[in-house]
């Protein structure tokens, strides 16, 4: 006679999800923000107050162990990215695709100049995923350029998400509007809902999860937006 039934019948595939966590980290103040200046890809330094804000956000994340570090190439965000990597023991890879927005003719002006010769045309463009400033790039164009690298990064990190730290997040370190376009972008949001994100503050970051099976597309699901060092601090709470 048969025996109870079999509860271990291997033709069913049975897979754990895999999540991985990805942080979008925003570079340090610089000068041009402290001036409401438009940087865009201008290749600018930290100013005091932006070091000392990548310094007390490397501290904050180095608790997370990341996998990685990947870093935008202009020198706010690498050395925000280096502040974190000294902490950690790691070294960083940089990308040119995480670069910060084209801003064409707007670059160099702060906003009362581009209100001046364009009125009007910031508040556009914050509204609209697809327009462009005079010479420059579309949030849906950094959006194209941009997400490629994470697809690249789950092929190249078999260990994101499973191993003795699952939970170890990948770390990409770039530029508020950057982030904005990629959170959008890999949520899946339709573009008229793109700026629904505001603005990210300086060594702000957004926390994204990639849930899938082994081997298929992760669906990401956002966790923050906006965190920072100092939310995570007691005194400040």
């Amino acid at each position: 006679m048969s025996g109870g039934p079999d509860t271990h019948d291997t033709s069913v595939e049975r897979l754990t999800p895999v999540v991985r966590r990805l942080i979008l980290l925003r570079h340090g103040q610089t000068e041009y923000n402290a001036g409401s200046r438009m940087q865009g890809q201008l290749d600018t330094d930290l100013s005091e107050l932006g070091v000392r804000q990548a310094s007390s956000a490397a501290v904050e994340l180095a608790k997370r162990q990341p996998l990685v570090i990947w870093s935008s190439d202009l020198k706010r965000a690498r050395d925000t990215a280096e502040a974190l990597a000294q902490r950690t023991g790691q070294s960083v890879t940089t990308d040119v695709r995480l670069r910060e927005t084209h801003l064409g003719e707007w670059q160099g002006l702060t906003h009362l100049d581009v209100d001046e010769v364009m009125p009007g045309a910031r508040a556009v463009w914050r509204d609209d995923a697809t327009w462009t400033p005079p010479g420059g790039e579309s949030r849906v164009d950094v959006a194209k350029r941009s997400t490629p690298l994470v697809d690249e990064l789950i092929e190249q990190l078999p260990n994101w998400g499973v191993g003795d730290n699952p939970e170890a997040p990948v770390v990409l370190v770039a530029h508020g509007g950057v982030i904005a376009a990629m959170t959008a972008a890999l949520l899946g949001l339709p573009v008229d809902n793109w700026p629904v994100f505001g603005g990210l503050a300086n060594t702000s970051w957004v926390q994204l999860s990639g849930h899938g099976k082994p081997g298929d597309a992760p669906r990401w699901r956002l966790d923050v937006w906006n965190a920072s060092a100092e939310d995570s601090d007691p005194a400040v709470q």
